[in-house]
């Protein structure tokens, strides 16, 4: 820490006496890099600025920062914040809305960031979590921040990437945003490696290494929509619903991520997509609250039935003899 300012010093002087209660001047110097002569230095400093350094002599003696005292603003890294954020955005999905409580609050923390740590942050906020994300696919904050903070500066990476059969791979991407759906978190980006469009899991992302050329994001861009869109297409089962509903009154019913709606006529559309969990995408099909039909794939067909026969038997009244 030689290079540290006394002042920058006295400030980690203060943060590791309210970390480490007790702690004692030869500890204290070691975490500062300096002797415990001039750690105690420090500690006259802090008390010549008002704060109540209280210490306690013999063998468990030590600092204390004493009760009371109203602790200086909060420092975050920018992995610090944006792990915050990501806690916060995966726990309530109102945490993107900054006119309900819990965002006007973390618009709040945000808002008092220094910029460098504020706006990564708040590119995440404003493409919040629609439900609470599973603990096995919460990706690592660092390398979430390594990818808001390449897709703020338009700079191309080279990524380290493991599939979901766990076979690894290098991509060289131009990101362009990080976006959470539906409980799990993605980088939208153009593949160069695959000369197109992609979107990955952030989670399955092992290695980020920034490249020095730079890129321009399509004007149109759409995050949210590019996502989802993406995520309705190209799995293993092709969908087609048709729904006895026009196409404006399906698409509030349902998201984008089951598929493209296209209208049949004035009073029937159709629902296309793909999945590669049938059981999953029938269950879905319960946000349709009218009548419809399925044309395909049959492993579709049958997760359905097998939901009517299930549903029907619960609500079946068990007669007394």
């Amino acid at each position: 820490m030689d290079e540290t300012s006394p002042t920058a010093r006295a400030l980690v002087c203060l943060e590791l006496l309210q970390n480490s209660p007790g702690i004692t001047a030869e500890r204290l110097g070691e975490r500062l890099g300096v002797s415990d002569r001039a750690a105690r230095r420090y500690v006259a400093v802090l008390r010549e600025a008002g704060v109540p350094i209280e210490s306690a002599r013999g063998r468990y003696g030590g600092y204390r920062v004493g009760r009371g005292h109203r602790l200086p603003p909060l420092m975050f890294t920018n992995t610090e914040a944006l792990a915050l954020v990501m806690a916060v955005i995966e726990g309530d999905h109102a945490a993107g809305d900054p006119t309900v409580p819990v965002g006007s609050a973390l618009g709040k923390i945000i808002r008092a960031l220094p910029a460098t740590v504020a706006e990564p942050a708040d590119a995440v906020r404003r493409v919040s979590a629609t439900r609470r994300a599973h603990r096995d696919t919460s990706p690592d904050p660092g390398t979430t921040v390594q990818l808001v903070d390449a897709c703020s500066a338009a700079r191309r990476l080279r990524l380290g990437y493991r599939s979901g059969s766990g076979r690894d791979r290098v991509l060289d991407v131009d990101p362009w945003a990080v976006v959470t759906r539906h409980g799990r978190w993605y980088l939208l980006c153009w593949s160069h490696t695959s000369d197109a469009r992609r979107v990955l899991r952030v989670d399955r992302v092992v290695s980020v290494d920034l490249l020095p050329e730079t890129f321009e994001p399509p004007q149109d861009l759409d995050p949210v929509r590019d996502v989802e869109d993406h995520l309705s297409d190209g799995w293993a089962h092709q969908v087609e619903i048709l729904v006895d509903a026009p196409a404006a009154t399906v698409r509030a019913w349902i998201p984008r991520s089951l598929g493209r709606l296209e209208p049949v006529d004035d009073d029937h559309c159709r629902l296309v997509g793909s999945t590669d969990e049938p059981d999953w995408y029938a269950q879905q099909l319960a946000l349709l609250r009218t009548s419809f039909r399925i044309v395909g794939p049959a492993e579709v067909q049958e997760a359905a039935r097998m939901i009517g026969r299930n549903l029907l038997r619960a609500g079946e009244v068990e007669t007394p003899d």
